[in-house]
C-alpha cells in the first residue's frame, strides 16, 4: 500500500480538527503541536483539504479551520484523495499501461495486491471521520478522561446550518 505519511497526517489532521472545532475555529500552531507536524507540511495538506471542500478557512484574527461539511459525511478515503495519496497496492501503480514487470505483462501476483487495494479502499470508504471522533470519545470516557466536546454535535449544526 502506498499510503505515506501524508495521508495519515491528513486523517490524524482531520480527527484533531473535529474534536476541537467545539472551542471555535482550529489553528494549524495548535494542530501542529498536539500532532507533532510540521507546520509547513500541516498548511500544505490543509490546502489541498480547503480545495477538495472537506475544510474552510476563517481569515482574520482569531482565525483558523473547521470542517466544510458534517463529520459524518466525510469518508476517510476522501480525505487520502484530497491530498493526492494513492491507495493502490499494486507494483505498476493500477497504470495498466506501466504494467508491473515495465514490459507490457503483469506480474504473477498483479490480482492478489490489486484486490487488496481494492479491499483496503472499501475499508476507509466505510469510516466516516465521524466514526473515528465517536471512536475516540467513547476510548475517552472509557479512560475517565474528560470529554471536550459535550455540544460537539449541537455547535456543528448550528454552524452548517442552511436554513
Amino acid at each position: 500500500m502506498k499510503l505515506t505519511t501524508k495521508g495519515r497526517y491528513a486523517v490524524t489532521a482531520m480527527l484533531d480538527l473535529a474534536l476541537h472545532q467545539s472551542d471555535g475555529v482550529v489553528t494549524v500552531a495548535d494542530v501542529c503541536q498536539r500532532q507533532q507536524i510540521s507546520v509547513a507540511y500541516l498548511e500544505q495538506l490543509f490546502g489541498r483539504m480547503r480545495r477538495f471542500g472537506l475544510i474552510e478557512s476563517v481569515r482574520g484574527p482569531g482565525g483558523g479551520y473547521r470542517l466544510a461539511v458534517p463529520d459524518s459525511e466525510i469518508p476517510l478515503t476522501r480525505i487520502v484523495e484530497a491530498v493526492n495519496e494513492s491507495i493502490s497496492t499494486t507494483q505498476c501503480g493500477g497504470e495498466p499501461q506501466n504494467c508491473c514487470k515495465g514490459d507490457g505483462q503483469q506480474c504473477l501476483t498483479h490480482d492478489l495486491w490489486e484486490e487488496l487495494g481494492e479491499r483496503i479502499a472499501s475499508f476507509l470508504g466505510n469510516i466516516t471521520l465521524g466514526d473515528l471522533v465517536a471512536r475516540h470519545l467513547q476510548k475517552e470516557s472509557a479512560q475517565g478522561v474528560p470529554i471536550r466536546m459535550q455540544n460537539r454535535h449541537a455547535l456543528h449544526a448550528a454552524t452548517h446550518d442552511t436554513a
